[in-house]
């Protein structure tokens, strides 16, 4: 008859060669459940002690429990061993090569109004033009009288402001006051080339305006300034901006603070010039207005108009991005609707990537 010592011999055996395979957590767990569990060999072994003479059942009970011990000792040394394996082989998959591109962040988007605002700015920064800035509630002097407006006149209907709850104070109606500013701060000295963008005021609301909108305000003063300096500054800067092959046209009107005013059209971006209702069904849409500064401008801004001359033009960004975008409605801009930003990703600085 064998000894129960060489029993728990081959039983261990058994067990250390199984332990030894075990490759991952499940197989320790069933190896564990398999010997120790409710039902495991051990357990049955030790349930069965009660039918051992006390003397044997003492001795057999120390024998099963240090099998028992050794046996938890080394599946718990065991599982240890697999974690700390798993750990290592999750780090080398993770592993960081330093050769590899990073990856790119994801940013918002410039807004298309931003991207036009830009391009133009960039165009008459180069043509030596300087940035100003003015507040945009601004006085009745600086947005009226100064530019050739005074109490009562048309053109005051015709701006159709939004007045704020403070005495001679409005939200300004175009980027215009600036210029006054401007000469101001120069106090006399020449050259003047000014670029001032900003968000501007007015009652207006359809296809082509709304109540606030941004425009770009460009003034030049200097000795021998003529309407031919004014023509081919603005044809350089919209062909800079829209490209060689866009049309433009010149038209005769008037603005108080320009002697003469000329109104510069470019082709409809949504029609090609054929006619539609963006454009009226005439095939240009106007995007700005300009002219010789006049006297009196030049006068409250601190020049004296017998010695220097000047053109001036406000630019509305919101149809020239309508152009050069290929919108068929202004207030699209506006929406902020991500789903028709997000297609400006395909633009890089205003021109189609």
């Amino acid at each position: 008859m064998q000894s129960k010592t060489s029993t728990d011999g081959r039983w261990w055996d058994w067990f250390e060669e199984t332990l030894r395979t075990a490759r991952d957590l499940p197989a320790i767990q069933s190896l564990r459940y398999q010997w120790l569990g409710k039902r495991g060999q051990l357990t049955v072994a030790m349930k069965e002690l009660a039918q051992l003479p006390a003397e044997q059942r003492r001795l057999r009970g120390q024998q099963l429990n240090q099998l028992r011990q050794r046996m938890v000792e080394a599946l718990d040394i065991r599982q240890r061993e697999i974690d700390i394996e798993t750990e290592a082989a999750l780090l080398n998959g993770e592993r960081l090569d330093m050769t590899m591109p990073g990856r790119p962040p994801r940013v918002g988007l410039l807004h298309p109004l931003t991207r036009a605002r830009r391009r133009i700015e960039d165009v008459l920064l180069r043509m030596g033009f300087s940035l100003h800035y003015g507040p945009q509630v601004e006085s009745e002097w600086y947005n009226f009288e100064a530019l050739n407006i005074p109490a009562g006149h048309p053109a005051r209907d015709m701006q159709d402001s939004f007045f704020v709850d403070v005495p001679n104070m409005v939200l300004r109606t175009h980027t215009s006051p600036v210029q006054i500013r401007a000469m101001q701060q120069h106090q006399g000295r020449l050259p003047v080339k000014v670029l001032a963008p900003g968000v501007v005021y007015r009652r207006d609301d359809d296809a082509t305006h709304t109540p606030m909108f941004q425009q770009v305000e460009g003034l030049v003063i200097d000795h021998g300034i003529g309407l031919a300096d004014l023509k081919g500054t603005l044809t350089t800067m919209v062909r800079e901006v829209l490209g060689e092959r866009v049309e433009t046209r010149f038209r005769s009107s008037y603005f108080p603070f320009t002697e003469p005013s000329v109104e510069m059209d470019v082709t409809c971006a949504a029609c090609g010039g054929v006619g539609c209702r963006t454009c009226k069904a005439t095939g240009w849409v106007e995007i700005l207005g300009s002219g010789m500064v006049h006297p009196v401008v030049l006068a409250n801004g601190g020049y004296d108009a017998s010695v220097v001359s000047g053109f001036a033009f406000g630019l509305g960004i919101e149809r020239l991005a309508m152009r050069l975008f290929g919108l068929d409605d202004l207030r699209l801009l506006y929406q902020n609707d991500l789903q028709f930003l997000q297609q400006f990703i395909r633009w890089e600085g205003g021109r189609q990537a």
